[in-house]
């Protein structure tokens, strides 16, 4: 089970007993806001996209969307999601709780979009469609083995 792995990387740090498990579902940024009681904009969404030959991560705000040309800038590729077999290939985790944290492929990159910033703590999935873990921005750039901080996103226009 992906929350397994998640909860036996995080016994490095010490931090696996703040692995949040509501018994509601987590999946989706709005289910996850409302078992967390926390606004949809700190959920830390991982988002999956194919590379060359392989993928990248990137954790947004609840709010966020790519931004299409910011992202083809950043990458140099277009802004294609992995399918929901490619995401388990490639990551481990089913998508509804696909996380930065125990990667199955260590060559996966991760980098954190600079839409998290504006939070004092965010909430990242922890594997499972039911998990959530309280996090600095500097918790989840350490944790996540971020690459690095990037500008990929726009806010929801309702958020602006």
């Amino acid at each position: 089970m992906s929350i397994e792995k998640v909860k036996e990387y995080f016994k490095q740090f010490g931090i696996e007993h703040k692995i949040i498990e509501p018994e509601q579902s987590s999946a989706t940024v709005e289910l996850a806001a409302q078992a967390l009681g926390v606004e949809p904009a700190r959920i830390a969404k991982t988002l999956s996209f194919k590379t060359t030959d392989s993928c990248i991560l990137v954790v947004t705000a609840g709010d966020a969307k790519i931004d299409n040309k910011k992202f083809k800038t950043k990458f140099g590729i277009k802004a294609k999601m992995l399918t929901p077999d490619e995401v388990l290939e490639y990551i481990g985790h089913a998508i509804g709780g696909v996380c930065p944290f125990a990667i199955k492929n260590s060559d996966v990159k991760v980098y954190c979009d600079i839409s998290l910033k504006r939070f004092t703590t965010i909430f990242p999935a922890c594997g499972s469609s039911n998990s959530a873990i309280e996090l600095t921005c500097d918790e989840l750039e350490k944790y996540s083995n971020c690459t690095e901080w990037v500008d990929v996103c726009k806010l929801n226009c309702n958020e602006l």
